[in-house]
């Protein structure tokens, strides 16, 4: 199964392949092959709010955008579940300073998901915690 990070979901889904390195690519179409492709709820808050602050330009209102994405892709809503609210809580803040980011890798861990993403501090912590697997989207 696979989580995906809210802009991996955006490049995907935008077409954006340019900046989806071969081998995620290959995973992500594995992963949508078997129906195991997640976002989180988070990623959704997320998408919203950076278009609300116009950091992200959509074609159609976040509502429209995310339930054709949903739709057109096959992609699932992850549960955000108590379990990964409390891990998301034990992550220090000195690893990974974005609360949303906290709450995805738990997310990720909770599901025994891999994470893709090309968050670069993500990345860094997964490579000092054998509790994440993680796979950079840029290869």
């Amino acid at each position: 199964m696979l989580l995906l990070d809210t802009h991996v979901w955006v490049w995907a889904l935008e077409g954006e392949v340019r900046r989806i390195g071969r081998r995620a690519r290959a995973l992500l179409s594995k992963a949508e092959s078997s129906d195991g492709v997640r976002v989180s709820p988070v990623s959704l808050f997320e998408l919203t709010a950076l278009h609300v602050l116009g950091r992200l330009r959509l074609a159609h209102s976040p509502d429209a955008w995310i339930r054709h994405a949903l739709q057109a892709s096959g992609v699932r809503i992850a549960e955000l579940s108590t379990s990964a609210a409390l891990d998301a809580g034990s992550i220090p803040r000195s690893a990974l300073p974005d609360p949303l980011d906290r709450l995805l890798v738990a997310t990720a861990r909770q599901l025994d998901a891999t994470f893709l993403t090309r968050d670069e501090r993500i990345l860094a912590y997964a490579a000092s915690n054998a509790h994440l697997r993680v796979h950079d989207a840029a290869r």
